[in-house]
């Protein structure tokens, strides 16, 4: 049994933790960084345990990080979510209407006009190509952690996601042909849909079952108040090792092409502000609660970074621009996305006295 010093302690670390998440990440990012150029053959390892484009150990990682919030999720409350659409209908419509196209917009503004003397015109075409591919694949797996650090509701977050993932497959192909003006792409369905098994049909079975397991043998208020509470932290843990994975395989690339790695990331940071700004905002105007506004905002502020990725290397290959393009994306996410999760979690007074 856990003694009242040992639950006030494990409170203490999980404080600690926390409050210093943004050092342990920027010293993760910094290890995987140097372990990637100096141990080579680490991130070629880590390619090679990949399944349809998906990396076999970040999934493991990613399960970690969701099936904890998974967990409080009942049934009952995600049928409730559906009958409460107009979160929903803001971030498609943020996502597919206006994100892909500021994107675009952004991105050709700064390659062709305030980057011109530092990229060519033929590169630029690659860069612009590379953040269409990233502005049209809103997030699957990460808003999850991102709702979780915001205390979103996790049945409504779920909904979100699931309908995000069935628009991606009916609207990513003609959106990214009507942006960069081609018909032949290969998108990998096989990434799509075992993305969507692994981070979404998988542990939400696991969780519906295992919460029916322990609360049918020792009680709802056990399940709530004590079960649940075991996997505090390991979140956190999933997304430090998560980023030390990332940046390991992106270690070469990042210390080789410092400057364009720099010109790469003003677009996309700027486009990340701007989707959550109107994201944030429209969820205020809809007056819709903190935890379904602050989730409504992450999704699509961050980005289906391994569709993109997979994508741009069947399209234009692994050393073209394009794929420099969506990597970048991938190593400013985190940092970016935890800057708008603190801003918002200081900001949910804004959202008081509003109800769904």
């Amino acid at each position: 049994m856990t003694t009242n010093s040992e639950k006030k302690h494990n409170k203490l670390a999980i404080g600690i933790w926390e409050k210093y998440l943004s050092l342990w990440v920027g010293l993760s990012m910094i290890a995987g960084i140097l372990i990637g150029y100096f141990l080579p053959g680490v991130p070629i390892a880590l390619e090679g345990m990949t399944f349809y484009n998906v990396s076999i150990p970040t999934s493991i990682l990613l399960w970690i990080m969701i099936f904890p919030m998974f967990l409080k999720i009942d049934f009952f409350s995600v049928v409730g979510a559906l009958k409460k659409p107009k979160g929903i209908a803001l971030t498609s419509f943020i996502n597919y209407a206006i994100k892909p196209f500021t994107m675009f917009a952004i991105a050709a503004f700064f390659f062709y006009v305030v980057f011109n003397q530092w990229v060519s015109s033929e590169l630029a075409g690659e860069y612009i190509a590379g953040a269409v591919l990233l502005g049209a694949a809103p997030c699957t797996a990460m808003v999850f952690v991102w709702s979780k650090l915001t205390n979103g509701d996790p049945a409504y977050t779920l909904v979100q996601v699931s309908v995000n993932d069935i628009l991606i497959l009916l609207l990513y192909v003609p959106i990214v042909s009507l942006l960069l003006g081609v018909t032949d792409i290969d998108v990998p369905m096989e990434t799509l849909v075992l993305s969507l098994v692994l981070f979404i049909v998988a542990p939400l079975v696991a969780a519906i079952f295992t919460r029916n397991v322990v609360v049918n043998k020792k009680g709802k208020e056990y399940f709530e108040n004590t079960f649940i509470g075991k996997f505090d932290g390991y979140t956190n843990l999933g997304l430090i090792l998560t980023l030390i994975i990332i940046f390991t395989t992106q270690g070469q690339p990042i210390i080789e092409n410092p400057l364009h790695i720099l010109l790469i990331a003003v677009p996309l940071i700027i486009q990340n502000i701007l989707i959550y700004v109107i994201g944030y905002g429209g969820s205020k105007a809809c007056r819709l609660p903190y935890n379904i506004a602050a989730p409504a905002a992450m999704v699509g502020t961050s980005n289906f970074f391994e569709l993109a990725v997979a994508v741009s290397i069947s399209m234009f290959g692994l050393d073209s621009g394009a794929t420099l393009v969506t990597v970048v994306g991938v190593l400013i996410e985190v940092p970016m996305m935890l800057l708008l999760v603190k801003f918002s979690n200081k900001t949910k007074h804004w959202f008081d006295g509003y109800e769904y």
